[in-house]
């Protein structure tokens, strides 16, 4: 009896696992969607509002949903407290801090921590260059993580399960 509620503890835990894999390729996409999204508006901002880097980091957070809105926040509670300190370092903190909690890799965040080196430093012109050119940047990964998405996510499940099956048959 014991053996057989430990097999079926082993199987659940592989199969979670799997799961957890599958939702990482699943959330990866969504989440670069919605830093697109997030960069499009800071860009209307700037260009069209006018509005100070502070305030359009704010109004971007407020309508970014989680985990990417954190970075935002982030960076705008900073500079509202800059003490000196550059947009590009508060840009650099912020994503060092929060881009861990997102599904997101290195090539998203080298192409967002990029853009925190010109962010505030020229005019809006030659900001929304900056941003465009990281949105186009972005979409490439968009694309790139859909088809990762659809290749490993499927696969992913079924190898959860699968390894905590191969776990249990050389246990017993």
């Amino acid at each position: 009896m014991l053996k057989l509620l430990g097999a079926m503890m082993i199987l659940l835990a592989g199969t979670l696992f799997g799961f957890y894999q599958a939702q990482q390729y699943s959330r990866r996409p969504k989440q670069i969607a919605d830093m697109i999204r997030s960069l499009q508006r800071l860009e209307t901002e700037i260009v069209y509002g006018h509005t100070p880097l502070e305030e359009a980091l704010r109004k971007v957070e407020a309508t970014c949903p989680q985990p990417v809105n954190a970075v935002f926040r982030s960076a705008a509670e900073e500079l509202a407290q800059a003490n000196g300190r550059s947009v590009q370092h508060i840009w650099q903190h912020a994503i060092a801090e929060h881009w861990r909690n997102t599904s997101m890799k290195g090539g998203e965040q080298e192409i967002v921590r990029q853009l925190g080196f010109t962010l505030g430093l020229s005019d809006s012109g030659d900001q929304v260059k900056h941003l465009r050119l990281a949105l186009q940047q972005l979409q490439g990964e968009l694309e790139g993580a859909q088809e990762e998405r659809k290749r490993y996510e499927s696969m992913w499940r079924s190898l959860g399960l699968l390894m905590g099956a191969l776990i249990v048959i050389l246990m017993y």
